[in-house]
């Protein structure tokens, strides 16, 4: 089977997710709002808001911090998986400052499964539970990837069918001497 490669990095697969559920964003926005309310009223107006007597700088900060740079920081989260060439890289901008390279010495099988992220992994991002750990932003499909030392990692995917078959057309494709997926598969 013949792989289309896309734009980026000349990969096979590549795919950039963010947090843009709206439930998030209400989560997230109201408390913003309410900050902002305080802040316009309490800089711009003068008018005391409560009864805190938080000085202006403290609340300019405190703004800045939860009312500006949180909401931006967040918006910008992403998660970015891409099956190049050479291997499978994920990345978590800005937590990973370049590309983590999952090292398939020792893969054992991958297949495209449903998971429920709160309840196998408390949530969203990079976290940890019973089959290993976990890269995701939303939804709840994506390929597990299962290796001979038991550990698992699962990249949450909206295309996970597509990110399935590239990671097997990579492992088709790979230099037979240093990897060879049905060898393994058959020493099982």
């Amino acid at each position: 089977m013949k792989m289309k490669n896309d734009r980026k990095n000349n990969s096979i697969f590549y795919e950039e997710q963010q947090f843009r559920q709206a439930w998030v964003w209400i989560i997230i926005i109201f408390p913003i709002l309410n900050l902002w309310y305080i802040a316009i009223q309490e800089l711009i107006f003068g008018n005391l808001v409560g009864n805190s007597n938080a000085s202006k700088e403290m609340i300019f900060i405190f703004w800045l911090g939860f009312g500006v740079l949180f909401p931006l920081f967040f918006y910008k989260l992403k998660l970015i998986t891409n099956v190049r060439q050479d291997g499978i890289y994920v990345r978590f901008v800005p937590f990973h400052f370049s590309f983590k390279k999952i090292q398939l010495d020792n893969l054992k099988r991958h297949y495209v499964r449903a998971y429920d992220p709160i309840g196998e992994y408390g949530g969203w991002g990079i976290k940890y539970g019973k089959m290993g750990k976990i890269y995701n932003v939303s939804g709840n499909s994506g390929v597990q990837l299962e290796f001979m030392d038991k550990k698992g990692i699962l990249i949450g995917s909206q295309k996970p069918e597509q990110l399935n078959n590239a990671i097997e057309h990579y492992l088709k494709n790979h230099v037979k001497t240093e990897f060879n997926i049905e060898e393994r598969r058959r020493k099982i």
